[in-house]
């Protein structure tokens, strides 16, 4: 007989059909945790099909608790501009340096942001940043001149969230140490964000299916009444 791991004994254990509401959920993850920090997780499913254009979700949102990690940022900008940028917190400024260092696989960064001047530069990485998700893009507000403030910004807890090809949207709401108040701020921010985001395209139901976990903890299902608008 094959031995179950402990994740999985967890999973046997609970009713799959069973919706939580996130103070439950959260009960529920914490009384199964790991021996470290866990991140907590939400995913949801949406009624879209981001294959056509009309129906991409994205956007950006300030978590106001934070996201408990360390948020690497790289700016390109000259003069000033990257002088305030250095000065609230970026981990690398540069021009054609950056470029080039970033041509040479140097890529360990969460953001990307760009003065409009330096376009020309950054979009000679269109190939190699715009896989990874990292290219600044204006509507998100990583084309900006005020970089100073999207990198305070950055570095506070605001997050990127793209739909992926199943129609789904994958975001990190902090840690399992963070208090449940503090998650479910995140979780309201994140949701009312993605809500909020819904594109003219979209047909029926919206939200579909949302799902709370922790790193290695099991998928609990939400009842969708926890999502305001959905």
């Amino acid at each position: 007989m094959v031995k179950q791991t402990k994740n999985q004994q967890v999973r046997a254990k609970l009713d799959r059909e069973k919706l939580y509401t996130v103070d439950e959920a959260l009960a529920t993850l914490r009384e199964h945790k790991s021996n470290f920090d866990e991140t907590v997780e939400v995913a949801l499913n949406l009624g879209v099909d981001p294959r056509h254009a009309d129906q991409m979700v994205r956007g950006m949102v300030s978590l106001p608790s934070g996201t408990g990690k360390d948020v690497k940022v790289a700016v390109f900008a000259r003069g000033d501009n990257a002088e305030k940028a250095l000065a609230a917190g970026a981990d690398k400024v540069g021009a054609e340096d950056l470029l080039e260092d970033m041509q040479n696989g140097n890529l360990d960064y969460d953001r990307v942001i760009a003065t409009p001047d330096m376009m020309g530069v950054v979009g000679r990485l269109g190939k190699v940043l715009g896989p990874k998700g990292l290219m600044p893009n204006p509507k998100l507000g990583t084309v900006t001149p005020n970089v100073e403030q999207a990198v305070k910004d950055a570095k506070a807890g605001q997050v990127e969230f793209r739909v992926e090809k199943q129609g789904i949207i994958h975001s990190g709401l902090g840690k399992l140490s963070f208090s449940d108040d503090a998650i479910k701020a995140n979780f309201k921010a994140l949701t009312d964000a993605v809500v909020k985001a819904k594109p003219s395209g979209a047909k029926g139901k919206y939200v579909r299916k949302v799902t709370l976990t922790s790193s290695m903890g099991p998928g609990l299902k939400l009842d969708l009444a926890e999502v305001e608008g959905a």
